[in-house]
């Protein structure tokens, strides 16, 4: 039992930090102006392009208040990963600090956690960016692209089997098209109905998703200095246009439109928790980036901090646009910022130029993960939890070029029959544990009196009574403003409603566990902080992607117990 939990030391770490640096092993191209672009590229995409439409739809404009919210949360978050990646700057991110605090099982665990944000996540950017380039293509030129080139075989046969059943009812293909509810599964259907066949299978995938991930993957493949151009200029395309969109559209904001500011209190505003932290996923990302930093103790905490500020401000502006534009429930739609400027006649023109950028857009955020993701499979062959090969530097290119080949193909293979939606809250729910862990990391070094002091040390305020206080508020507000969701779940017995709710159950019972150590051990604030909130909103994600992302790690800690324990370096 004692090797599961065998750690390893920071000094040791360092040590082969520098040895790795002697003889070169990854290039350092990276200074503070880069690591905010990254942290940019990777925060700013599917987020304001389209999930900012769905959280306005059910707030209203205090949408603006859960962006703030989140962004205070992430920003306790990135408080922890600016702190350990001060004290460790290496590649491996979340997965590295995590064996440095809670030993070598958690490491594995939260390295194959972050498989889902890096890896499976840009499958859900991949599809994203398809959607918004099919549909630029199919508007901007003569061309149109075949429905069964851009959509995965699953959603169309699913689709299909739909129509046809409705058809079957004796519904008429008119009225399938005209009815709101049903319409969206037109594009499936003829998805379907119009495919070639080989060997009796039909053809169906995303061919554009699949084209860009492989561009990307070369991209990165060959080179950190290339990657950081890229990003760079793409980074300044859409704050850009991010930044016309506000200077024009203010001129048109209508503040009649932000009455009701509350619309459907906060119920609807917190329904649309997961939308907002969607949008600011990939922060963490800087931090695997360590190694090609040209001073990494001082400038990956100012990178992680400075992106999601200025992130933070863009988001809360174009949230009071956009609501001030149009009437909030009419931005429930897949490209809000476009949306709301075809509603204006004069600037239809600018809902093209939205468009492009969008593409653009969600083209960054997938060079920064797939950027993350070789590195946090380079990190876990460096400890012998993986195979050599994934540790590989390229001898010309100076980057892990096996592990960005794997990480290519992890996006590549689900893109044929993955649906977009089934892995946005599976990548959120990565995400948030690997924050949980590593602001329990930061709460955990704390506590050892031997652990080196980080140049970058986040602000200790003493915790004591402050959380346990938190608790017992928390729980006056859960009878106050939820009399219904308990009198259902414990009094009707309403089974479905207890399964769906068992996560909440979870986090209640954790906040008073923790309460109960932050008053023993006197734990930090923000790090507390920063860990509850990310409990809370992982418990806000609904107890079938609890089941999805338990059935994941589970996966994962067979591949452990199998090659992961026999081959770890510190068995030596």
């Amino acid at each position: 039992m004692k090797k599961l939990f065998r750690k390893k030391q920071i000094k040791d770490i360092l040590e082969r930090a520098d040895v790795d640096k002697e003889h070169s092993s990854l290039s350092r191209h990276l200074g503070v102006r880069d690591l905010t672009a990254f942290g940019i590229a990777a925060i700013i995409g599917a987020g304001i392009f389209s999930t900012i439409g769905k959280a306005s739809a059910d707030g209203g404009p205090g949408v603006i208040f859960l962006f703030i919210f989140t962004a205070i949360a992430c920003s306790f978050a990135a408080f922890a990963y600016a702190e350990f990646a001060s004290l460790i700057p290496v590649s491996g991110s979340a997965y590295t600090y995590s064996y440095v605090a809670f030993g070598e099982l958690f490491a594995w665990i939260i390295g194959w956690a972050l498989i889902m944000e890096y890896g499976i996540g840009n499958v859900t950017v991949a599809i994203s960016w398809s959607d918004y380039f099919t549909s630029l293509i199919n508007n901007a030129t003569f061309f149109k692209v075949s429905e069964w080139l851009c959509l995965d075989y699953f959603t169309a046969k699913t689709n299909y089997n739909e129509v046809s059943a409705l058809l079957m009812s004796g519904t008429t293909m008119e009225q399938i098209s005209a009815n709101s509810d049903t319409k969206g599964l037109m594009e499936g259907f003829t998805a379907y109905s119009n495919a070639p066949k080989l060997l009796g299978l039909r053809i169906i995938f995303d061919f554009p998703a699949l084209i860009i991930n492989v561009l990307i993957t070369i991209l990165v493949y060959r080179g950190i200095k290339e990657s950081r151009n890229a990003s760079n200029i793409m980074v300044a395309i859409k704050l850009v246009v991010v930044i016309l969109v506000i200077v024009v559209g203010v001129f048109y904001v209508n503040t009649e439109n932000w009455d009701p500011f509350l619309p459907n209190g906060i119920g609807g505003l917190l329904s649309g928790i997961s939308a907002v932290f969607f949008a600011y996923i990939g922060f963490d990302a800087i931090s695997t980036t360590a190694e090609e930093c040209k001073n990494p103790q001082r400038d990956l905490p100012r990178g992680i901090l400075y992106s999601i500020i200025i992130c933070t401000i863009l988001y809360v502006i174009i949230a009071l646009v956009i609501t001030g534009m149009v009437k909030y429930s009419e931005l429930n739609v897949g490209d809000p910022l476009a949306y709301v400027f075809e509603k204006i006649k004069d600037l239809k023109w600018l809902s093209g130029v939205i468009a492009v950028s969008a593409v653009v857009a969600m083209a960054s955020v997938m060079l920064v993960f797939q950027l993350g993701q070789p590195r946090i499979f380079m990190a876990m062959s460096r400890d012998g939890l993986l195979p050599k090969k994934f540790s590989k530097v390229h001898p010309k290119y100076k980057t892990p070029g096996f592990s960005t080949i794997v990480t290519g193909l992890l996006v590549a293979i689900p893109i044929f029959f993955v649906d977009m939606n089934m892995v946005t809250d599976i990548c959120s729910a990565g995400t948030l544990f690997a924050f949980m862990l590593v602001c329990g990391g930061v709460l955990k070094l704390r506590m050892d009196k031997n652990a080196p002091e980080s140049k970058f040390k986040t602000p200790y305020i003493n915790s004591k009574y402050i959380v346990p206080g938190l608790f017992v508020l928390s729980f006056v507000l859960l009878f106050l403003f939820n009399k219904s969701w308990l009198i259902e779940t414990f009094v009707i017995h309403n089974s479905a409603q207890f399964i769906e709710n068992i996560p909440m159950y979870f986090f209640l019972l954790g906040f008073g566990v923790f309460s109960v150590m932050a008053f023993k051990f006197n734990f930090s604030l923000i790090p507390s902080l920063g860990l509850l909130c990310c409990f809370y909103m992982l418990s806000q994600l609904g107890s079938k992607n609890w089941l999805y992302f338990t059935i994941w790690l589970i996966i994962g800690l067979i591949i452990y117990f199998l090659y992961g324990r026999k081959h770890s370096k510190l068995n030596s």
